[in-house]
């Protein structure tokens, strides 16, 4: 049976609820399209966060982040999509993405999103 890209980001029980720590992720093959050309877009993704009750578990997020393979969607537009969806699967107390997309046109785009629970 083959792995396939999925939406769906999975969770498991934060072994230490009670202490603040970080997780920190590098993706370094993100991949979508570009809305106006359909060109392939390239970046590398670094997640930083402190979990609550519940943390990402990491290759259903490897499913998701190839989900977008064949996306089109600005840097901007994507990099708050997924910080949502995280958000939205773990609740975490603190979180953070970073979007550092590869050169296109003489021009870096570096997004990061930030956020914090209250």
């Amino acid at each position: 049976m083959s792995t396939q890209p999925a939406k769906a980001l999975e969770t498991f029980v934060n072994p230490k609820p009670e202490r603040d720590y970080t997780i920190k992720i590098e993706i370094p093959e993100f991949t979508c399209l570009c809305p106006k050309t359909g060109q392939p877009d390239f970046a590398t993704l670094y997640i930083d966060y402190i979990p609550d009750q519940l943390c990402v578990e990491l290759k259903a997020l490897k499913m998701y982040v190839w989900s977008f393979r064949d996306e089109g969607a600005f840097h901007e537009a994507i990099t708050n999509q997924m910080l949502d969806e995280l958000i939205g699967a773990c609740s975490p107390r603190y979180m953070k993405l970073r979007s550092k997309f590869n050169v296109r046109g003489g021009i870096y785009t570096d997004v990061v999103c930030e956020y914090e629970k209250s």
